[in-house]
């Protein structure tokens, strides 16, 4: 699958600790519905039987929608289940190692910090990249801030789409304008919502001014 840069706009990535009453999948099918344009499946803790179960029941809520499913990490994982791309960070496996496995038709996204490892990982068979933390975020608590000139930066050095990702909520998604960003990864801002559906639908309206910001 082509990595276009629209998938990236609102780019969804699942966190099992914001279920509350309602299961994953109908989280995600709210975030689909509402104009999720990519969903990475985030799951660390949960053992091989369990996160393939889950990963192929939400395969086949992306193909109905027709959005790319992105499998974090888990090589084995995403190829079991025919996922249309995996995401891996700087400590995961080298990319170009991760490519060999995949073949050249299966989305490789890349986590950096800044442009030196963004040039690297495009060169290593990165189709996108993820640039983080942005902000302070809940999610990785000793994750590496980003400034918004090492973002413009990486946005300048490579031809493959930008996602900025970590910390980005409503309130300051349109501070990351003019950095030339293509979208952004939300993990709370959508999945911590009580009505999943309609926050997506703001959230993708900012989102997309940004990335039309200076294009």
């Amino acid at each position: 699958m082509r990595c276009d840069k629209e998938f990236m706009l609102l780019y969804a990535v699942t966190d099992r600790a914001w279920l509350k009453e309602k299961n994953l999948k109908d989280q995600v099918e709210e975030a689909l519905k509402g104009g999720a344009t990519c969903v990475q499946l985030r799951e660390k803790e949960l053992e091989y039987e369990e996160l393939l179960e889950l990963a192929l029941e939400i395969k086949d809520l992306c193909n109905r929608y027709d959005v790319p499913f992105i499998i974090n990490d888990n090589v084995d994982i995403a190829l079991a289940c025919g996922a249309d791309g995996i995401h891996v960070g700087r400590s995961d496996m080298d990319a170009f190692e991760v490519r060999k496995r995949i073949g050249d038709d299966m989305i490789l996204g890349v986590s950096v910090l800044n442009k030196k490892q963004a040039v690297l990982a495009q060169k290593t068979g990165a189709d996108y990249i993820g640039v983080g933390a942005m902000f302070n975020t809940s999610t990785k608590e000793d994750a590496d801030l980003v400034s918004f000139e090492e973002l413009e930066d990486i946005c300048k050095a490579v031809s493959i789409p930008v996602v900025a990702i970590g910390g980005i909520q409503r309130h300051n998604m349109l501070e990351l304008a003019g950095t030339g960003v293509d979208g952004v990864a939300l993990v709370s801002a959508i999945f911590s919502s009580d009505d999943i559906e309609n926050e997506c639908r703001e959230l993708l309206y900012f989102s997309e001014k940004i990335a039309k910001q200076f294009k």
